[in-house]
Parts: C-alpha cells; structure tokens; sequence
C-alpha cells in the first residue's frame, strides 16, 4: 500500500508542475504580445528605434554603416579650429548655405590664419555684412573639387565672382597667398581644404 501511495503522491505532483508550468508560458507568451503602457512597443536595442517620452522616435546606436556624413556646415561647427569661420559664416548668414545640397569646394582658413588679420580689420568685417560675404564667398569654389584636381588647375571662380590663383611650388599648394595645409576633408554636400591665411578679393 505504501508504495501505491507513494506513486499516487508522485503523479499528482508531477500534473500540478506540469499545469504550473503551461501557466507560466501562457502568461508569458499574452505578456509579450501585449503593447507597453503608453500604446506603443519598442524594437530591441541593436540599431533599432526607441520611442521617447515626447512620442517622437529617436535613434538608439546607429551603425557607422547608417551614419550619413555631415555636411560642410557640420564639419566647421565641430572642429575647433574652424570657431572663428564659423563665426563669420553665421554673421554672414552663409552657415545655412553650407548646410545646404551644394556640392561646394570651401578653401577653409583656420584660427590660426584668421589670427592674422589685423584685429581691427576683422572686426570691422564682422560688423560689414555685405564685405563679410564678399571676403567668405570667396573661399567657396561651385561643385566638388578633389585636391587632384585643385593642382591641375592655374585658376578658379569662386561663388564671389572673381577667380582664385593656384599655384604647385614643389609639394606646397597656394591659393593666392594662402598655403594648403589639409586636403579632401570630405562632407556630404562637397569636399573642404584647409588654409593657413585668409584670402581677401579686390575690395571695391
């Protein structure tokens, strides 16, 4: 009798972990498909998009294969060096245009080189809307010019109007009296090349 006892105790144990654990997938599988407490559901973590507590959807890690490469305009505002560009390009009101579909070749002057300006002389540009496009339009070349072909050229328009001079002396580049110290600094809407000086058009 015992032994029938004990097979008897043993079978209804193992039906009650038998139902216990159906239970638990069964709650477990509605859980999963029930959307989350604001009405939406959120996509795993890997690259996916994550609703934020405003309802717009946000990026969570993007890949560097997604990652779309940032435009002249994004480039400057970055870098440090550029701070002094960029400041002339917003009073200008030509960081927009930067943003913009281009493409653009931009003959970029550093701090170093804007240091060189005479102090007053920047800072009457500054405050001279119309001479402080004249001067930065002039550093913009229409389309995207690789350093390739930069040094093949002897001239070239820029958005200004006028033309730059170009010259190879040995393994240095000059734009006018500028020296090229960096090249094919890529962007999404065209190519920048840095330069230690700033170039000044005939001003009229």
């Amino acid at each position: 009798m015992s032994c029938i006892s004990k097979g008897n105790t043993m079978s209804r144990n193992l039906l009650l972990t038998t139902a216990a654990l159906s239970s638990t997938l069964i709650l477990g599988f509605a859980f999963a498909q029930t959307p989350s407490a604001a009405g939406t559901t959120t996509s795993s973590a890997a690259g996916g998009m994550t609703p934020s507590a405003a309802g717009n959807m946000t990026p969570s890690a993007m890949s560097p294969s997604t990652m779309s490469m940032g435009t002249i305009a994004d480039i400057v505002s970055k870098n440090p060096d550029f701070s002094t560009l960029l400041t002339a390009l917003k009073a200008a009101g030509l960081d927009k245009t930067l943003a913009g579909k281009g493409p653009f070749t931009v003959f970029a002057p550093t701090n170093a080189a804007f240091a060189k300006v005479p102090k007053a002389t920047l800072t009457a540009l500054l405050k001279d809307k119309a001479a402080l496009t004249k001067v930065l339009t002039y550093h913009v070349v229409a389309g995207s010019v690789k350093a390739a072909d930069v040094v093949k050229l002897k001239t070239a328009k820029t958005v200004e109007g006028s033309s730059v001079k170009i010259a190879v002396m040995g393994s240095s580049v000059m734009i006018d009296k500028a020296k090229v110290t960096k090249t094919d600094i890529v962007a999404s809407n065209g190519v920048i090349h840095v330069i230690d000086t700033v170039l000044m058009p005939a001003m009229k």
